[in-house]
């Protein structure tokens, strides 16, 4: 990239400066640490120059190319945010069907145009409110859903079609979920192709952190794998598979493996899609990419570039893409929940900006931001709105939307860039060394990986090599009284009682039938979807269509991952 004897020059200025500047330090007893680290254990050097992009072989055509083409490191629209800032997201649901409803309303006078819709554990899990074991969980960390009737209330007054988008994060109940929403737009009238849909649905990662299975693994990745199928075939304007980072993150790893695990996943699913006989131009262009925006400003930065890079020539060199959009890494980012810290709660609004700015300077596509009580609870109004007025203020007010990529060129970033780059893929050939993400996740590594850096990580903060501010350092003896929640104390009974009333209401012998029909589709090898349709539009619950799934696949349970 540059002329050798330019290099030279540039090599003896550095080492002068650097004997120049030492000197002048330790004249004045002042003393450095010995090395710094990224959080992903990257080598930070005191200062960068052109000696370090050509000491990663850095070559800016084939490195970086323009905005808008591929690799697409600067960004998959060539004018990005010129045209419009990213899609601004609030993550919300709680207590009941009918508050959740009051809160996306608000929401959407508040000027948020997209939801995720955060459910709470026994619909992560297939269970009906009124199951025993769901007892004390209803509605506690997200919105119940127990039927088409549960999401009827939800948008009640909120016409599909009046949103530019809904992500539901259900994981393992990705199936049921598509079901729920499509017989919805049945029901009201609305084409299904008028709205969009993200599908988290990404099964496999919840053996490795998150846990929210109900199910064998050969049940989960069949019926995720049976929702991109019927997608690519009838809805090709859904999302119906979002290859999910943020969990890992969360759970302990680093920038690098949150990269790396997702995409080995991701490259399961299209050899299964192989398998059914789709070309990944059908489907691919429609996945999205979910990941932790951290504190690590500048290699945050680099990760989203790096992967964008990543992904592309994945889908192109070794899957034979040819359409640019299936090339094309969306991506959806929520900023670290487990950064944010109970004391001195308002200073979680500084890290959700921070965390935010650097989604922005890398180009992302959706952004959700934390409250900044959200590690006291599901977000009040006022939370939920300053995360709202912290988007319009990065997107209006700060001029990071004016140019694509504006940190393109820094010494550091493209070399944090390239480094990043290289370590995904040394992490990739040790996955598809082991036999690919299935065997990874039976023998353990995603796991034990992620306990490693979780460990150092909180070692880091317990012996202050690593400031945490409210934390272990900077600390204040004030308490500061954040609002509480309100909700209805009396949620949980009432959406019990509504389930109960809905299985007096509703026609049992029609959801009999279904499930009955659901049950033998299950044991086949026809796509399912069409069956958990059928169940959701006769008003099955979302508990008795996992029961039947359970019953066809297995009951999960703890230690159990078999493919």
């Amino acid at each position: 990239m540059f002329d050798k004897e330019y290099l030279k020059k540039i090599e003896a200025e550095k080492k002068r400066w650097e004997e120049t500047t030492l000197k002048e330090r330790l004249a004045q007893g002042k003393e450095m640490r010995d090395s710094f680290k990224t959080d992903s254990q990257i080598e930070v050097n005191r200062l960068y120059t052109p000696l370090d992009l050509e000491a990663v072989g850095f070559d800016y055509l084939n490195d970086t190319s323009w905005p808008g083409e591929y690799p697409f490191v600067r960004g998959i629209d060539p004018v990005m945010y010129r045209a419009a800032p990213w899609v601004m997201m609030q993550y919300s649901g709680f207590g009941s069907a009918e508050e959740t409803n009051r809160r996306f309303k608000f929401m959407l006078s508040q000027g948020a145009s997209s939801f995720a819709i955060a459910l709470d554990l026994p619909t992560h899990k297939a269970l009906d409110s009124d199951d025993p074991v769901a007892e004390g969980e209803v509605g506690k960390v997200g919105v119940p859903i127990d039927s088409l009737k549960s999401l009827e209330a939800i948008f009640d007054g909120i016409p599909l079609d009046s949103i530019k988008m809904f992500v539901c994060v259900g994981m393992s109940t990705g199936p049921i979920i598509l079901a729920l929403f499509l017989s919805l737009a049945e029901k009201a009238g609305i084409d299904p192709r008028r709205f969009g849909l993200f599908m988290t649905n990404e099964s496999l990662m919840e053996f490795a952190c998150r846990g929210t299975q109900f199910t064998t693994p050969a049940g989960h990745f069949r019926l995720s794998a049976d929702v991109v199928e019927y997608c690519a075939r009838n809805y090709p304007n859904f999302s119906p598979l979002q290859l999910c980072g943020y969990h890992t993150r969360e759970a302990g790893c680093t920038a690098i493996q949150e990269l790396a695990f997702p995409l080995a996943n991701c490259i399961t699913y299209i050899e299964e899609m192989t398998r059914r006989g789709l070309s990944i131009d059908d489907y691919a262009g429609n996945f999205s990419w979910f990941f932790s925006s951290s504190l690590e400003l500048l290699e945050e930065v680099a990760k989203y570039r790096a992967f964008r890079k990543i992904w592309a020539n994945i889908a192109k060199n070794r899957f034979g893409a040819k359409n640019p959009k299936t090339m094309h890494a969306r991506i959806m980012i929520y900023t670290g929940g487990s950064h944010l810290t109970r004391r001195q709660p308002y200073i979680n609004i500084v890290r959700t900006t921070i965390q935010a700015l650097s989604s922005a300077l890398a180009g992302v596509q959706f952004m959700n931001l934390s409250s900044f009580d959200e590690a006291y609870q599901t977000p009040t109004e006022e939370g939920a709105t300053i995360a709202v007025r912290t988007q319009q203020i990065l997107a209006y007010e700060t001029g990071v939307t004016k140019t694509v990529d504006p940190l393109a060129g820094s010494y550091y970033v493209e070399t944090l860039t390239k480094k990043i780059e290289d370590a995904v893929y040394d992490y990739l050939q040790r996955i598809e060394n082991m036999g690919g993400a299935v065997k990874a996740i039976e023998k353990g590594f995603y796991q034990s990986e992620i306990a490693e850096q979780a460990y150092r990580y909180n070692k880091e903060i317990e012996t202050k090599e690593r400031i945490k501010v409210a934390l272990n350092e900077f600390l204040t003896d004030q308490e500061v009284k954040v609002a509480s929640l309100k909700y209805d104390p009396d949620a949980e009974k009432k959406t019990i009682a509504a389930v109960k009333e809905l299985r007096k209401e509703r026609d049992n012998n029609k959801v009999k039938q279904a499930l009955e029909n659901l049950r033998k589709a299950l044991k086949g090898t026809e796509n399912a979807m069409p069956s958990i349709i059928e169940a959701m539009k006769a008003y099955a619950t979302v508990g008795e269509v996992g029961a039947v799934i359970r019953e066809v696949y297995g009951k999960y349970e703890e230690g159990m991952v078999r493919f």
